[in-house]
């Protein structure tokens, strides 16, 4: 989240208002919370890791992406992070919804005057 850019494009205010909490100081703090405190008033953590950052944990220290990916996730897991997610998935289906929407809007071209260009991203943090 420190590379986010503040773009404002991709959040509404309560969620801007989650991705403000979802921080390095606050992770470390309910880390440090949780290893304090019973298991019964440990507040659950769980990381998303998105498909672009394997590749770098990979070539940075020589290993797959495969085994960058367990490590990784054994790494979070052994700091104390209960679930840990691989969003490829979710990337997967947000390039589909963009090719429908991209096929929906070019027959619709002579039809709409707005249906194209067509903007798509994915967030640039």
């Amino acid at each position: 989240l420190s590379d986010c850019l503040a773009c404002d494009s991709c959040m509404t205010l309560e969620e801007g208002a989650r991705v403000f909490q979802q921080n390095q100081k606050e992770f470390f703090r309910i880390l440090n919370l949780n290893k304090k405190s019973d298991t019964s008033k440990h507040k659950v953590l769980a990381v998303s890791l998105c498909p672009q950052s394997l590749p770098y944990f990979a070539a940075k220290f020589n290993l797959s992406v495969n085994e960058a990916a367990k490590r990784l996730c054994g790494f979070l897991k052994s700091l104390g992070v209960h679930y840990v997610f691989d969003t490829t998935i979710a990337a997967d289906f947000s390039i589909l919804e963009s090719q429908r929407e991209f096929v929906q809007r070019y027959q619709r071209r002579n039809q709409e005057e707005h249906a194209l260009p067509m903007f798509a991203s994915a967030c640039p943090g």
